[in-house]
């Protein structure tokens, strides 16, 4: 929205991992530094902690990029689990065949027993392993007492598994308790990110501007940037967020610098707690204050991804339209942005022109909106054929979705929300709640700060954001292009078609040399894309990850309107 007005190609401080925005502090690099040495060390644990969004994603992804070929990584992103959870989840990621427990329940042993012997026969041919638990503050003291004794395999020379636990705070205070001493002694190298100094944080700042294209004055002035530190404390996620905030509110008060009244206000608003509203069973309210966090953007991304690219079966359509929605386990994720925007609008702090605020025709818009909601498509098919309509294909009646595949167009139905929307940055379908409570469709075509534009038959409005939250169910169909041989499959690894065509396309991205298409080598590389492009990394390639790698590759789809 600001970009072009301070004179950047795109806007410099969103929170997703994007690699072209790295910035490796002293702190950072000594913390990549621990964990590269864990992987030589003859295993044992490597812990790293740090404050949340103080950059721990970040020294991760380096590390991934960095660690030798020679090496099969595991990666738990969910460390909530039980003991056979934990080990039936390793042995899943290692690719380790287990045998099925048949009428019982499965026991320790029927994991433990194929890992050990996976674990000796590939230190036989010289390959280490290194199992990665993010959010390990999370793990119960049960399973890290069997994680320890996973470390007792070993030989002479080195143990056979080397084990890194990424957390929070709280995670340095559970290995200092009594009960799990046998485990704090085996740590071998242990690190707490801190967060950024005042200097750091002002070159963090400048690198961002340069890498987003800023060729002109900067809009943060020296002064302006030292109360930045002291208001984000110098954590990159909190200062991403303000500085974001901040250029919102300078680009709408017209200003061509960031002075530090703009700050402090944006601080107010990205970090205050929400008050609590004067009704809450006032469900329009609540609604509303719902539409307005829609605005944080991409403090919601890793929800709803999650919930649209992963593991399970399809989900089938209404109306007979076949769609490759799937799911996969949520990881938390920061609700700042999102908090800060329903605080503002309890408290009242929405002046006209404010970074956050509604446009001050809302009311007027919201009436002709209520008409436009007033006359719903009930017809989900002909809704996917509209859509089609806009990919230029033909579908004819039957099925809609079968007819998209002769085209090798796929329909895809999840739970979504705006942020993933203008992430995905494509049409698609959303379905509403008509007058009556049944279920209506329109097409969303457009998007800008404040308003969607949706269009049913001929008819096309731009109604507010808090509008369509009144009746948007939180569902999301859109189609996009597979690759050739695709059979609405998680990609994993292996070989076939769609394997060698994600390694081929992966390889252009990254720059690397084709390694083939073995299932460790290839579940890394999508690991790798999935964690550059903000997704959920769990190298598994689904319909959000090859939407996105469609997008990053130039391939030819509709895309969202983005009037402002």
């Amino acid at each position: 929205m600001y970009a072009e007005f301070f004179g950047l190609k795109q806007e410099p401080f969103s929170i997703a991992p994007d690699p072209r925005y790295l910035f490796m502090s002293e702190r950072h690099r000594e913390a990549l530094a621990h964990l590269l040495y864990g992987v030589d060390g003859g295993g044992g644990f490597v812990l790293l902690s740090g404050e949340i969004g103080a950059g721990k994603t970040t020294v991760c992804r380096c590390f991934l990029e960095q660690i030798p070929k020679r090496c099969n990584v595991a990666y738990i992103f969910n460390p909530k689990l039980t003991v056979p959870e934990l080990l039936k989840s390793v042995c899943d990621e290692f690719g380790i065949p287990y045998p099925q427990p048949g009428a019982g329940a499965a026991t320790v042993k029927h994991y433990l027993d194929p890992l050990n012997e996976f674990l000796l026969k590939t230190h036989a041919v010289g390959q280490n392993n290194v199992l990665i638990i993010d959010e390990a503050q999370a793990l119960s003291v049960d399973v890290l007492e069997q994680l320890r004794l996973l470390t007792n395999l070993e030989t002479n020379e080195r143990k056979l598994l080397q084990i890194i636990l990424i957390g929070q705070p709280e995670l340095r205070e559970m290995l200092a308790r009594p009960e799990l001493e046998q485990l704090a002694q085996r740590v071998i190298a242990r690190y707490h990110l801190e967060a950024l100094s005042e200097a750091e944080t002002r070159r963090y700042i400048r690198h961002r501007l340069t890498v987003a294209g800023l060729k002109r004055a900067r809009p943060f002035e020296r002064p302006v940037m030292q109360r930045i530190h002291q208001l984000s404390r110098g954590v990159p996620r909190r200062i991403n967020l303000l500085c974001d905030r901040a250029l919102l509110g300078a680009y709408a008060d017209g200003k061509a610098s960031v002075d530090i009244a703009t700050v402090e206000k944006a601080a107010r608003e990205v970090f205050v707690k929400p008050r609590p509203a004067a009704d809450p069973r006032s469900r329009r309210l609540q609604l509303a204050m719902l539409g307005l966090g829609l605005l944080g953007g991409a403090a919601l991304f890793g929800v709803v991804d999650s919930a649209m690219d992963g593991r399970a079966n399809p989900a089938t359509p209404r109306a007979g339209a076949s769609a490759s929605a799937a799911s996969q386990p949520a990881v938390p994720a920061s609700a700042a942005a999102a908090n800060s925007a329903a605080a503002s609008a309890a408290s009242g702090a929405m002046s006209t022109g404010a970074s956050a605020a509604i446009p001050a025709n809302s009311v007027l818009a919201a009436a002709d909106s209520q008409r436009f909601f007033e006359a719903p498509l009930r017809d989900e098919s002909q809704a996917w054929r509209e859509l089609a309509g806009l990919w230029k294909l033909e579908l004819g009646e039957g099925d809609p979705c079968l007819a998209a595949r002769r085209s090798e167009v796929h329909c895809h139905r999840g739970a979504s929300s705006l942020a993933l929307i203008r992430q995905l940055n494509r049409p698609g379908i959303v379905t509403l709640q008509g007058e009556d409570g049944g279920a209506a469709y329109a097409l969303l075509t457009g998007l800008s700060g404040n308003e969607a534009t949706l269009r049913i038959g001929e008819l096309a409005q731009t109604v507010p954001l808090v509008a369509l939250a009144e009746r948007w169910r939180g569902e999301f169909a859109t189609l996009w292009r597979a690759p050739p041989g695709y059979e609405n499959k998680v990609v994993e690894g292996g070989s076939g078609p769609v394997a060698e065509w994600l390694s081929a396309q992966l390889t252009s991205l990254q720059g690397r040399p084709q390694p083939g298409t073995a299932d460790a080598a290839l579940r890394s590389r999508i690991y790798a894309f999935q964690l550059a492009q903000g997704l959920v990394p769990d190298g598994l390639a689904g319909p959000i990850t090859f939407m996105q790698l469609n997008r990053a590759l130039g391939v030819e789809e509709p895309r969202l309107q983005k009037e402002d």
